[in-house]
């Protein structure tokens, strides 16, 4: 069976310095409690991985790692819903390596699968020529990328049991996959723990072996009033009824 630990405990497996894997879309899928215990906890000099910044409008999840100044370097396609990760950029005081959502996809599933670089069309043409080696097959120009490897993947799920096999609903999967194949170590926060065998087999989006620790999060209903109540403030600062 899985480790089903605290937060405290679970996150303690995040170093200083360590290449971590978030999952979430503005917010959608976002491990918000994982992240608050990694501000409280304030390891240093991290490299993130994301496809975007969190929810615009408010810092949570991943901004506020940025917020805190916890951010070396940011791997994403954006960051621009993100106030402090834009501060952050501007300043100096943290790199951005801008990268194509589906490239970032790419690279996590090169490194899952033990493959040695993700060739793409994606980039050909504009200033990511000058970063990344361009190559030609079969009369067409491709931009090649290494594999994106991390140490530790933090991922929400919908639901786990007690094996670490997660239900994940919709399209709160994001990148939930591709960071538990490139991951050292997954950590999963899950709205439900249940018993072997309560997840239909059909359902599980992520196998437990590739799961090393399982934290309880907020409930399905405590989960869905907090998304409400931030999207309901976000509309609000926006000035929309």
């Amino acid at each position: 069976m899985k480790s089903v630990v605290s937060l405290s405990e679970a996150i303690s497996k995040v170093k200083s310095g360590d290449i971590v894997g978030i999952s979430g879309f503005l917010g959608v899928g976002e491990p918000f409690e994982l992240i608050e215990e990694l501000v409280k906890q304030n390891q240093q000099d991290l490299t993130l991985v994301s496809v975007v910044t969190s929810h615009p409008g408010k810092e949570v999840g991943v901004g506020r790692l940025c917020e805190n100044h916890q951010v070396k370097k940011y791997i994403a396609a954006h960051v621009g819903t993100s106030a402090a990760a834009q501060r952050e950029y501007f300043s100096k005081a943290m790199e951005v390596e801008f990268t194509p959502m589906g490239t970032v996809v790419e690279r996590l599933h090169a490194a899952g699968a033990g493959l040695g670089a993700v060739l793409t069309p994606t980039g050909v043409g504009t200033i990511l020529e000058k970063d990344y080696e361009k190559v030609e097959r079969n009369g067409r120009e491709y931009l090649v990328y290494d594999p994106l490897k991390i140490d530790v993947a933090l991922i929400k799920a919908t639901k786990a049991d007690k094996y670490g096999n997660l239900y994940i609903d919709g399209t709160t999967k994001n990148i939930s996959l591709q960071l538990a194949l490139a991951a050292d170590t997954v950590i999963v926060e899950a709205n439900e723990i249940v018993e072997a065998g309560e997840i239909n087999p059909n359902d599980i989006y992520i196998p437990g072996i590739l799961v090393d620790y399982v934290v309880q999060s907020l409930t399905p209903e405590e989960h869905h009033k907090m998304m409400g109540d931030l999207w309901t403030e976000t509309k609000k600062l926006a000035g929309v009824n």
